[in-house]
């Protein structure tokens, strides 16, 4: 018998059918002044549905086995015009603060001394693809949980040296226990190709929300607005 909910990615391929200005947008043309606001009203729909009836805290996506990683297919990309590389990453740190009790600057070798996850997981982009691939970082809540959000804080800011690239997330998703600060990828350190020497990872999210190169993460009582988001694609990003 066939289950009665509509799955969230049938309901984007439905808002694509009904509306090609949408699918048009995330290949990188607005739509244009006429149908820009459709395209807007729907994206605004989208999050709507994203966060408040398709995204469950306790649901988990599927985990696969390593023979079945596709890893040698997964693309590298970027904004920058070449790919963004450390000169010096025993430099790097991750600056974690905003509306915390805690503020925290977190080096990388600080990162993996802390309790991880690993998992294989599929990954989604917006583009149609998807490829399955092993992860292992540290889950987002134990950072959380370190630095002591303020009671105000409902939202996150991710930066990147990519360009400026950043995106904001709910607090829900970002405390999911699938959702982790990366730092490897199929058993090996992340390379400059997949984000190094951190980045963000949930397999119940769309790539353009996996902010890779990270600089900062920010706690926020404002929703923080996105690279891509700011040009119109959903800001929930689901799967």
């Amino acid at each position: 018998m066939t289950d009665p909910r509509v799955a969230r990615r049938d309901f984007l391929r439905l808002l694509a059918t009904a509306a090609p200005g949408v699918l048009i947008s995330a290949c990188g043309w607005d739509g244009g002044p006429k149908l820009q606001p459709s395209i807007s009203r729907i994206a605004l729909l989208n999050d709507w549905m994203g966060e408040h009836v398709f995204f469950r805290a306790g649901r988990l996506a599927r985990e696969y086995p390593v023979a079945a990683r596709t890893g040698a297919a997964f693309p590298a990309y970027f904004i920058s015009p070449k790919m963004p590389i450390l000169a010096e990453t025993p430099t790097w740190a991750l600056e974690v603060g905003g509306l915390v009790r805690k503020p925290t600057r977190f080096t990388l070798p600080m990162l993996q001394a802390l309790p991880s996850l690993t998992y294989t997981v599929k990954h989604h982009c917006v583009e149609g693809w998807t490829a399955i691939a092993t992860w292992t970082g540290v889950p987002l809540s134990t950072i959380s949980a370190m630095v002591e959000p303020e009671p105000g804080a409902r939202y996150l800011r991710f930066d990147s040296f990519d360009h400026n690239y950043y995106n904001g997330w709910d607090l829900a998703s970002a405390m999911h226990p699938q959702t982790i600060l990366a730092y490897a990828y199929n058993d090996q350190l992340l390379g400059p190709d997949h984000g190094a020497p951190l980045r963000l990872y949930s397999p119940l999210k769309l790539g353009y929300k996996l902010t890779k190169y990270l600089t900062s993460m920010k706690f926020t009582a404002d929703r923080p607005g996105g690279y891509w988001e700011d040009q119109g694609y959903p800001w929930f990003g689901g799967v």
